[in-house]
């Protein structure tokens, strides 16, 4: 346990930072790597617990993977060329790796086994699993294979046509994964639009695969070619800071270098809904992503509904959204997120338990919650839940609280954002 005590802050924040690279991106950019032929070099790398179990994962499997600091460079001869791990795979705290990999390893001839933590022990799994055993993928695990730890008996998949029954990236991901690996072709489709990283990233290191609307077509008629990777900042990362902005007084931050993906700016739609100064500077584009600058400064905000086809493009952010709720006049409404449930913790609990105990006027729903504002927070006790998400959501609050808070645990930021006391030290 790494208790952390935070006491009041009186100031403005001011400055520039540059937040870690995006987590989503560096797993998928050590993926496609691994499984490409040829040399590929990634930049801006997130160095965080998370994305270093997926490069543990395919050094497991032979892959010459080598880091300094934020750079990687990944050697390998192509998929053909993975070896089977003399050890089970840990996976730590890290959903994205457990359910990417499942996708990929039920196409590899080999038997593995993976296990977690005690919480992605309790994550389910039954969402991949399910569309791989349709794909003809051997798989066995706690619950009928629907908790870890999990094993896989690798083996010819077949191409299906499948769809999404959950908002779920890593789900498209996984099964667009093994499609790489099956006999024929595999269909995916979306009711409502997820990230798109895995297909731009496929894309690029020039796998057969075809998007129209929300239905994604992958075939493995075409081998992974090498190619470079420059990672952009995280925006899930970035809305720690853009909330910080927009509701201490005085306050003005430039974020540089922030990934803009369509798929991932909810946040910034919902902070100009609530009436907060926000701009975008020098947009353009990075191994096909965009990003650009983003200026935040501070702003009277006013409540608002979140709910439906944006909940997918900023299920990371709420629980900041549910702090800037508090600092909003009028009531915010958060719909359709059920998916928070079983994400590292139940984070509509938590997020809750946490803003409750600071004296906000917050009430948990079934798919989402009911935040009253505005709302002077008191300091206390708080439990971060082992969630990188809800500690940083509390190290932000604290910064507005009018007497000191302590978060039980504060280790679990590593997970996404080692320095982010330091950058939250820069700007005060």
């Amino acid at each position: 346990m790494s208790e952390k005590v935070l006491m009041p802050f009186n100031g403005t924040l001011a400055g520039t930072i540059e937040v870690p690279g995006d987590k989503s991106i560096s797993h998928r950019a050590v993926i496609f790597g691994s499984l490409a032929n040829g040399v590929t070099n990634v930049t801006n790398f997130l160095d965080g617990e998370d994305c270093k179990r997926t490069v543990h994962a395919f050094r497991q499997m032979g892959v010459n993977i080598r880091e300094n600091g934020t750079d990687l460079v990944i050697e390998s001869d192509g998929i053909t060329s993975l070896t089977e791990s003399k050890q089970p795979f840990y996976f730590g705290n890290s959903g994205t790796t457990t359910r990417l990999m499942l996708g990929i390893l039920s196409g590899l001839p080999f038997f593995t086994v993976s296990y977690g933590d005690a919480s992605l022990s309790k994550r389910p799994m039954d969402r991949v699993v399910t569309p791989l055993r349709k794909m003809g993928a051997m798989i066995d695990g706690r619950s009928d294979g629907s908790l870890l730890p999990i094993s896989v008996r690798g083996s010819t998949l077949k191409g299906i046509d499948y769809t999404l029954p959950v908002k779920s990236a890593q789900v498209k991901s996984a099964v667009l994964l093994a499609g790489l690996l099956a006999e024929g072709q595999t269909t995916v489709t979306e009711t409502i639009p997820t990230r798109d990283h895995t297909e731009n990233m496929l894309k690029a290191f020039g796998a057969d695969i075809q998007t129209a609307g929300n239905t994604t077509i992958i075939t493995n008629k075409q081998r992974l070619t090498a190619t470079d990777v420059q990672v952009p900042g995280d925006i899930s990362s970035a809305a720690f800071f853009l909330a910080a902005g927009a509701i201490i007084p005085g306050s003005s931050i430039l974020l540089k270098n922030v990934g803009l993906n369509k798929s991932r700016t909810g946040i910034m739609e919902v902070l100009e809904d609530m009436g907060a100064d926000i701009q975008i500077e020098n947009e353009k584009a990075i191994s096909g992503e965009p990003i650009g600058d983003i200026r935040v400064s501070y702003a009277k905000l006013k409540g608002t509904v979140i709910q439906g086809d944006i909940i997918p493009r900023l299920i990371d952010e709420i629980p900041i959204i549910a702090l800037l709720a508090t600092q909003a006049e009028g009531i915010t409404t958060i719909k359709d997120a059920e998916e928070l449930r079983v994400k590292e913790t139940d984070r509509i609990n938590a997020v809750t338990e946490l803003l409750s105990t600071l004296g906000a006027d917050i009430t948990p729903t079934g798919d989402g919650m009911i935040i009253k504002g505005k709302t002077p927070l008191n300091g206390g006790k708080i439990a971060s839940c082992d969630d990188h998400r809800i500690a940083m959501m509390g190290a932000i609050a604290s910064l507005i609280s009018e007497s000191e808070v302590i978060i039980d645990d504060i280790s679990c930021i590593s997970i996404s954002y080692p320095g982010f006391f330091t950058d939250l030290e820069s700007l005060m």
